[in-house]
Formats: C-alpha cells, structure tokens, sequence
C-alpha cells in the first residue's frame, strides 16, 4: 500500500460522504499542507468549489452560503494561522446557530511542538465556540478506515444541522508528499454503502398535550399580553404566529430580523415602530403587561429590552425551538423547548375562541400608527439623513429580494424606519456576535442562494472587509452595497461617550476619510455617490438591470444625524401628547 493511495482512498471517501449529507459548497482557502483535500474536492462533480485567498472573509463567506442555504457549508485551510483567521465567523456561526464543517489541514503529530514552520497547536483550536472538535487519523487505505473517515464526516454534518446548528471542527494531519492520484476515473466510488453510510434523522421539538394545555389556560388568565419576536429561521412560524395573535388578542412586536415585516400574513397585529414610544416613561406605563410570549433572539430595540425588565414581574415565556438560553436579562419565567411554529399551533385548540385584551392591544397598535405617522411627517426630505434611506428601501427594493444590514447604526436605524410592507424582503445580518467584521463577504455568500442582494452598512463596517469584495469580482456575484459614510463610527454619538468631548473622536469618532471609488474600481465594480434623495432612488433603481458589484455610497453627518433621530422622537413624543389632551 503506497502512501499516496492510502492518503487519496481516505479523503476521496471523505469528500463522497460529505456530497451524500448534502453538502454541495465548499470554500476553500490555498495553501501547502490542504493540497490532497483541496484537489480531491475539486475533482468531485457535486460540490461547487469556491475559492478565497483571504481565511477571515473566506470563513464569512462560507457562513453566508450556509445562512442562506439552510445547509451546512464546508471550509477548507492550510496549517498555522491560517486556521486562526477562521475564528471570527466561528465565533459568530455559533451565536448566530449557523452550521458550519471546518476542515484544518495540520502537520503530522511528530512535526508539532519541534519548531516545525507553519505549525501551531490546532487542538481544539476554537474551544467552546464549536459544538464538536475531532483530530482525525492519519490516512489509511484500509476498509476500517474508510469507515472510520465516512462516519465521521457523517456525524460531523449532522451535529453542525442538529439545533441549535453551529460550527463544528475537524483537524486533518497529513503526511508528504501530499499529491493525490487522481487518475483513477472512479475515485468517488464506494464499495459498500454508496449511497452513504449513515444518515441522522433530526426531528423538532414538541410540547406535549398536558404542556400545551397548561400554557394556553395560564393564558386564558391574562388580558393584557405580548408576543415579542426577534430573529428567528423558521418557514412556518410567520403564518402561525399571527393565528396565535388572532386567538389571543395579543399584538406582536415584531423585530425587523423575524421576517414579520415584510408580505406577513399578520400584518394587522404588527407593532414596528415600538422603539419610538417606548423611550417614554408614560407611555410604558400604560402598556405593561401582564405576559409576555418572546419567540427568537432577543430584539435589537434598546428600548424595548428596557422596557421587558422594566415589568419583569411579568409572566415571561421563552419559546426556543434550538434548545438554548436567549435570556440575557434573566427575564423568563419559563423557557419552552418546543419548535416556535409548532407551539403556536399546538395552543390554537386549547385557547378559548373570545376577543380578549381588545382595548390594550387597540392601545398598542394605535400608538403604533401615530408614531409612524408622525416621523414620517417630520422626516426630512430636502437633506440627506440616514433615517430616510431606511424609510424608503421598501418601496425602492424589488419583491423577492434580500436586504442584508451591517450592525452598529445600520440595523438599529433599520428597526426604527423599516415598517411593515407588502412585499417579501428577506432581512438578514450578522447578529450572533453583533460585529462588524466579516459583513461585505457574509452577504456575498448568501447571495449564492438568495437575491438579488442588498447590503447596507456603514462605511467602518464597509472598510473592515473590503477584501470580501473579491469573490464579486471572481465569480460575477450580483450585490447593490449601499454604504451610509458618516466618515466614522455614527452609533458612538448616541452614547455616552459623546459627552467628553476630549479626545471623542480620536477615540470613537475615527474618521478615514477614505475614497471607496478607487478600492471598487480595482474589484471591478461601479460606484456612485449620491447628494440627494432623486439620485439615491435613481440609483438604486438602475443597479436593478446592472450586472455585477454595484456601490452607492451616501454622504451624510453623524452630528446631524444624532440631531434628526432626536427630532424624530421628539415629533412622536408631542403626536402622542396630543392623544392625551384628547386632541385627534
């Protein structure tokens, strides 16, 4: 048995078993020590190779095929810091319950810890932020080991896809040479089990009967209830979740990452404009509840988490299809593992068929309509501010579409002036670990699977991942990047640290006074940068029949724009003034 046979046998089995569990993307990172499993992937049929030079954008585009996809995607690096690189998206594929199957190339164990280059210590590499670790054998021809490489490849897609989904991590120590022989015309052939080894069957959390009707009489005791919805993946739950206020006369809070905003079948029970009015103490008062229904993760309103531990007395029920803890304020009063979907309508029957908590919901819902009427009303439309470009994106974005939003500013301001629509927009974002690294390259790779895309982020965010732009150019991906460029981090004006002025912006401003033309010219992109609001919106329609990387930058000021958010609050809180005066 020659050592090159043995090492071709072993990964040709590997990379089968992984196109049996439905893995059809791989991302794969050049480098020495990956040689054999890198060329094998590349001779394999089923599974689209997708190469990037750079690990860390190469990491983020993988998790955004697997964001988009619902299925695992497969990472693939040399030895050294290559693998370091990868850290940043695993973190965030953990807490954003994302699967992941990271493969690491590694010098044979007699080559570690001997000052060996390229060679650091790979052993549980990324600690607590995968959900399995395996140092796999070294290659080996043998029937035994075939089995040993096809079952854990097995094992390793089905504990990424097991909720909650998340990373898991496979270190591959290999020998040289490391040139595989690929003459073999049937070298993906199995000979037993070729239709794969073994295949995991998952299924979803339930509550049973006795569960169901507890909950739904406790319910039945409470007149004044919510149901909060933040990001939540799940096909079913949108249609449900609206039944479910239907039965109980509950409004939802409906947070823009639960895809309840845009074509949702609940609509005439959605609240989108809660963190306008519930920066008012009065307000609040007069809209405490009694219970509260949380599906997802927690929402991105600071205001409203204000709000849930301001009446932490309240019955909080946490419904969590993955099986995890999404209570970060120690708020819950039960946490229910159960599929968010299948809860909702399990309770349906058990719930008394009565209109229940008309007036407070009525409340809710018409606070609701004047705070969006009223910032609509105030907004400014002769200057560019940041609040507007949000307020227009779904009359501008074409049905079908995906909508991916940069954290700090960006989908804070997307949760205050993204209100509910007929259309079906796809939001995403990156907030398991709420960075701003990695943004530009996660929302190329879901554009693999979702589209046509649209990223909007701020120009810090952009920066952070410009290399992320090359996989646009090498694979003509299609994505309109809209860049907000207040010249600096815009979120630290509404913190405290805007109140010392010495050395703010230093510190927290950080301007770059950066040109982003040159950077999209060298990826092969078009720019523009808009001044007004008809050349915004001619933009953005025009890059609809434009092919390729497209980058529509808006110059704004982050001192103007902490001023127009004040304003626009300041509208809704005298609108609401008026209601209590008994003004119409």
């Amino acid at each position: 048995m020659s050592h090159q046979n043995a090492l071709t046998a072993y990964i040709a089995a590997f990379v089968a078993e992984l196109v049996h569990n439905g893995i059809s993307d791989v991302v794969v990172s050049p480098g020495s020590r990956s040689t054999p499993m890198a060329m094998v992937m590349a001779e394999h049929p089923g599974l689209n190779v997708h190469v990037h030079v750079d690990e860390r954008s190469a990491a983020f585009f993988a998790l955004g095929i697997a964001k988009a996809s619902g299925k695992p995607a497969a990472l693939l690096c040399t030895s050294g810091t290559a693998a370091a690189n990868y850290f940043p998206a695993i973190v965030e594929a953990r807490y954003s319950r994302v699967p992941l199957l990271v493969l690491t190339a590694d010098r044979p164990h007699e080559l570690r810890d001997v000052g060996a280059p390229q060679a650091i210590d790979q052993i549980d590499l990324y600690g607590k932020h995968v959900k399995w670790f395996s140092e796999m054998a070294l290659p080996e021809e043998s029937a035994d080991m075939l089995r040993y490489a096809r079952m854990v490849c097995g094992r390793a897609a089905a504990v990424a896809l097991q909720a909650p989904a998340g990373p898991v991590h496979l270190n591959f120590p290999f020998r040289e040479p490391l040139i595989p022989n690929l003459e073999n015309e049937r070298l993906f052939e199995l000979a037993e089990r070729a239709e794969g080894y073994v295949t995991v069957t998952h299924g979803k959390r339930v509550l049973d009967r006795g569960g169901l009707e507890r909950i739904a009489a406790e319910l039945g005791m409470y007149e004044k209830g919510i149901i909060v919805c933040g990001q939540l993946d799940n096909g079913d739950f949108s249609e449900k979740v609206g039944e479910l206020a239907e039965a109980t006369g509950y409004p939802i809070l409906a947070d823009p990452l639960s895809q309840l905003r845009s074509g949702s079948r609940a609509g005439k029970w959605i609240v989108d404009a809660y963190d306008s009015f519930l920066r008012f103490d009065d307000v609040k008062q007069s809209l405490k509840p009694d219970v509260v229904i949380r599906f997802g993760a927690m929402p991105v309103s600071k205001a409203l988490a204000i709000f849930l531990k301001e009446n932490r007395n309240a019955r909080q029920f946490v419904v969590d299809g993955g099986g995890g803890w999404l209570d970060p304020h120690a708020l819950s009063t039960e946490m229910v593992y159960c599929d968010e979907a299948l809860f909702c309508e399990g309770l349906l029957p058990f719930l008394e068929k009565k209109k229940r908590g008309g007036d407070f919901a009525g409340q809710w819902l018409r606070l609701n309509s004047i705070a969006k009427t009223a910032m609509d009303a105030a907004m400014d439309r002769e200057e560019m501010n940041e609040s507007l470009v949000y307020r227009e994106l779904p009359e501008l974005l074409p049905e079908g579409s995906s909508l991916f939003v940069g954290n700090s500013m960006p989908i804070r301001d997307l949760d205050s002036f993204f209100w509910l629509n007929d259309k079906k927009i796809n939001v995403l974002a990156n907030r398991g670990a709420n960075g701003i690294d990695g943004v530009v390259s996660t929302a190329l790779g879901a554009s693999l699977y979702v589209g046509p895309m649209y990223l909007v982020l701020g120009d810090l965010t952009f920066y952070h991942d410009l290399n992320g732009l090359l996989p646009a150019k090498l694979y003509n991906l299609d994505i309109t990047v809209i860049v907000i460029n207040n010249n600096g981090g815009g979120i630290f004006s509404f913190l405290p640290q805007a109140g010392q002025a010495k050395n703010f912006e230093r510190l927290f401003g950080t301007p770059l006074d950066v040109d982003f033309s040159h950077v999209v010219k060298m990826y092969g992109g078009s720019f523009s940068r808009v001044h007004d609001w008809p050349s915004y919106r001619d933009a953005i329609l025009s890059a609809k029949n434009e092919p390729g990387l497209k980058v529509i930058e808006v110059v704004t000021d982050r001192e103007a724009n902490a001023a127009d958010h004040r304003r626009l609050w300041a509208s809704v809180s005298r609108e609401i003034a008026k209601l209590g005066d008994g003004e119409e």
